[in-house]
């Protein structure tokens, strides 16, 4: 229980990767402020999951691209638990084509939530770290972030933004304690690759080296340490879990 006393805020966790993200850091001691757009029932489920383990969650409502709604997040978490100690930037959409068919709109909705979305939550939540001289900042990027993907730009543009990003904020935040680093999936299995069609799938599995598809919880467990305190003295730095697949 490395994490008892510690107040986390996972974005976008009512499902996938971010539930996963919560309950692990749950089962760690961590008092878990579950965040989600427009999901409640399932941002519920996963509160309940938390509870049932006998740890402690707490479900808000905050679209991420909005500066109102994020402060309104993070007013919410320091009314309700005092603190935080752990931020974990995971919200994120996609909005697939080719570039040349590719609309405006999918592009700004993208880049929205997935990098304007981390630089909102972060600066939210900046000012009481900082004051309190300790916190652990982990933002989820992608592969595709590190390679880019045909069909992706926008997404490719907003998950390689992340990553310059947070090495820019580790380097200003960490003369006060406070721990910024990027957790780059590979393919994982979640409802949003489990769309694709089967002959994709397929060629994915061939292109990672570990020959399996990823599980939201290989995810989950990097997080956990990058935010518990046997991770004290890493920062500014990419990990990959991707059974191989951008090497």
């Amino acid at each position: 229980m490395v994490l008892n006393d510690c107040v986390a805020i996972i974005t976008g966790s009512g499902r996938g990767i971010g539930r996963a993200i919560a309950l692990e850091l749950a089962s760690a001691g961590a008092k878990v402020v579950v965040n989600y757009a427009g999901r409640s029932d399932k941002a519920e489920e996963t509160v309940e999951l938390i509870r049932s383990a006998g740890g402690e969650g707490l479900a808000v409502q905050a679209d991420v691209s909005q500066a109102t709604d994020v402060n309104r997040l993070i007013q919410t978490t320091i009314d309700h638990y005092g603190k935080i100690n752990i931020l974990v930037n995971n919200a994120g959409i996609t909005r697939d084509t080719l570039l040349l068919r590719m609309k405006e709109a999918d592009w700004d909705a993208v880049l929205a939530t997935n990098l304007k979305g981390v630089f909102l939550c972060t600066k939210a939540v900046s000012k009481g770290m900082l004051k309190q001289r300790s916190g652990a900042i982990i933002n989820i990027s992608s592969v595709v972030g590190l390679s880019g993907n045909a069909g992706q730009a926008n997404y490719a543009a907003a998950k390689a933004g992340v990553i310059g990003f947070s090495k820019s904020i580790a380097k200003e935040f960490a003369s006060r304690g406070v721990r910024v680093n990027v957790v780059a999936p590979g393919y994982i299995s979640t409802d949003m690759t489990e769309t694709l069609p089967e002959e994709v799938q397929k060629e994915i599995l061939h292109s990672i080296p570990l020959g399996r598809i990823g599980k939201p919880e290989d995810v989950a467990k990097v997080v956990r340490f990058l935010v518990s305190p046997e991770a004290s003295y890493i920062t500014g730095q990419t990990v990959c879990v991707d059974g191989g697949m951008e090497m």
